[in-house]
């Protein structure tokens, strides 16, 4: 895994800030609770992050939808007006 300063900057911004403060808080606990607890707030980090991945790679499907629409009724409009040309063409 990278441990890189940047690497753990960006991880520690996926992570809502009251979760960063309850993890420290519990590290600072009596080393029976900190056990105890840990990889429950482990799993709840983890999951926090699986969450904004997910989050991230559906807005940027929606991104590419919305683009891909605005191209297509670009196209349409496009065909639409080749239609009516020769449609004029034909006519005369």
């Amino acid at each position: 895994m990278n441990n890189s300063p940047e690497s753990l900057a960006a991880a520690h911004e996926q992570i809502p800030a009251d979760l960063l403060r309850l993890t420290d808080s519990i590290h600072h606990l009596p080393e029976p609770y900190a056990s105890q607890l840990a990889p429950l707030v482990d799993a709840v980090m983890e999951s926090t992050k699986r969450r904004r991945r997910i989050l991230t790679l559906v807005q940027d499907a929606l991104s590419q939808l919305r683009l891909d629409m605005k191209y297509l009724m670009f196209d349409l409009e496009a065909t639409r007006r080749e239609r009516d040309e020769y449609r004029l063409k034909l006519e005369e």
